[in-house]
């Protein structure tokens, strides 16, 4: 039996149009989940909408339209990006779906059952942004310490969540787990600003607007964004229904993929939301950074937003899917330029990868006839040969312990590293001189090892460019499935007599750098 493995993204607050920064998380755990596919696991991925709330519902009113409505469209707007992004999700949360706000009610009953949760009176400053109360410490410059907005001074009857009652066991849970938050910095900033200076008990209710989930037991509060948000991560598995098969097979979640700005909420009211409810925590929570402009994170007021189509529709989707996922480094913000956008493709995927695979196939159509042909195994092997094969073997590993700690960009890198050595062997082997000195055997040696060796890379590019990957395939006259699989990394071998493809199209056509630069800058917005 596989061994299973749970990846959930965000679940993305719809106000509009995904750009690229955001659509970066699901591609992220989307590539997770095919990397974890390949090797065996039966991986399982949720994304979804976070649609209540009081933001919601003022943008909503702004379209003209009922909260439902609004939700409703963005919904469908989602589920058409992803499926433009080939994004292989198996569930798709909305919090508006019944079995969730069903869930969310009995959770809230628990915590009622428990004493975990009381009512009382908040006074303090909320950013409507953020659907967040700050105290006055915690202000930056008195404006929002998450997205820099102005607040206001609210105060209103509200439902509380009793943090302090769980402080101790979140400081000891933390001693114990350290590297549940990764990168380690973003457990430090949690623990610096929010663990260390004494937890506050949650606001989880309001009663200023009704686009929402009742209390149960007090109707006239509507739950606000944590409580309701965070535990779709659970109820999307059928907890608190009458079927949790789902839950009981992949919880507890493997791994949470989140942006920066939410690690405080995942990182301390997600662990103690669980804790209280007696379940057991996710294995990980991975906080990448923002994909930011030059002149800071992507705004549509700063008209530098670009979208995931403009680029999908002019370069291909595995160009921008390889673009955002080499780019985004662990846990770092990365800096998206058009000129770097542009240098990528150009560098990386047309000249290294895509000119490689077609002087390789092009050689075997000039000297074999298009045949993967017979060498001798006599003979003493080769040293360039020898140091060639042991060091794409060693490279695999770091490759598979790159993707394996969720260090993709590297992992990424450390392909392209097995594909710049590959066009290293060529010119180290030769092949026009041993042609021209009739050294057949050797010639057919050369041949197999850079089949083989593009084979290998068509194989670890699958979970992040499957299209270019089946292109690969193609070209190389790979049919046979089992010599498609991880395994055949290291025990599979290229088929001698195996036909390549007589003039294969180019993987990327190299861009002019000056026209498709243009052409990004005048499609941001």
């Amino acid at each position: 039996m596989s061994k299973s493995f749970y990846v959930t993204t965000p679940i993305y607050y719809p106000s509009g149009k995904f750009h690229i920064g955001t659509a970066y998380s699901t591609s992220l755990a989307d590539c997770i989940k095919r990397y974890k596919k390949l090797r065996g696991y039966d991986a399982y991925m949720l994304t979804g909408l976070d649609e209540h709330g009081q933001k919601v519902e003022e943008v909503a009113k702004k379209r003209n339209l009922t909260p439902q409505q609004h939700v409703d469209e963005m919904a469908d707007e989602a589920k058409k990006l992803w499926k433009l992004m080939d994004i292989q999700y198996d569930d798709f949360i909305r919090t508006t779906d019944e079995r969730h706000v069903k869930a969310v009610e009995k959770i809230v009953e628990v915590f009622l059952k428990n004493e975990d949760v009381y009512k009382g009176n908040y006074e303090g400053w909320y950013c409507t942004p953020c659907e967040t109360f700050f105290t006055e410490t915690q202000l930056v410059d008195g404006k929002c310490p998450d997205c820099g907005r102005e607040v206001k001074k609210m105060q209103e009857e509200a439902y509380f969540f009793n943090m302090k009652k769980y402080e101790d066991w979140l400081i000891k849970f933390y001693e114990e787990n350290p590297n549940f938050i990764q990168p380690e910095s973003r457990k430090n900033e949690i623990f610096t600003n929010f663990i260390k200076p004494g937890l506050e008990d949650l606001c989880i209710s309001r009663t200023t607007f009704d686009w929402g989930i009742k209390m149960p037991n007090d109707p006239k509060h509507v739950l606000y964004v944590w409580v309701d948000a965070l535990t779709n991560y659970i109820t999307a598995l059928g907890y608190m229904s009458d079927d949790e098969t789902l839950f009981k097979k992949y919880w507890p979640a493997d791994l949470h993929i989140v942006g920066k700005e939410i690690t405080r909420f995942h990182g301390i009211y997600w662990p103690i939301f669980l804790k209280a409810l007696g379940l057991e925590m996710p294995k990980e929570l991975y906080a990448h950074g923002w994909l930011v402009m030059k002149d800071g994170k992507m705004s549509k007021s700063k008209g530098n937003v670009v979208y995931p189509e403009v680029l999908i529709s002019r370069y291909g989707l595995d160009a921008t899917k390889y673009y955002l996922l080499r780019e985004m480094s662990f846990g770092q913000d990365s800096l998206f330029t058009p000129e770097g956008f542009v240098e990528r493709f150009n560098s990386d995927l047309s000249n290294d990868l895509g000119n490689l695979l077609n002087r390789t196939v092009g050689m075997i159509n000039k000297y074999f006839g298009g045949t993967i042909p017979e060498f001798s195994n006599n003979s003493e092997e080769n040293e360039i040969d020898k140091e060639f094969n042991t060091y794409i073997i060693e490279q695999i590993s770091k490759i598979e312990e790159q993707l394996d700690t969720y260090h993709i960009s590297n992992g990424l890198a450390e392909i392209w590293v097995i594909i710049s050595r590959t066009n290293k062997y060529i010119d180290e082997t030769m092949p026009w001189t041993l042609a021209k000195e009739d050294n057949k055997d050797r010639l057919a040696q050369v041949m197999f090892n850079l089949a083989e060796t593009l084979r290998k890379v068509a194989i670890l590019i699958i979970p992040f460019l499957p299209e270019t990957s089946k292109k690969m395939f193609n070209q190389l006259g790979i049919t046979n499935q089992e010599l498609k699989t991880w395994d055949s990394l290291n025990n599979g071998k290229y088929e001698i007599g195996t036909k390549v493809i007589e003039k294969g199209e180019p993987l990327f056509v190299r861009l002019d750098k000056d026209e498709e630069i243009e052409f990004i800058k005048s499609n941001m917005k």
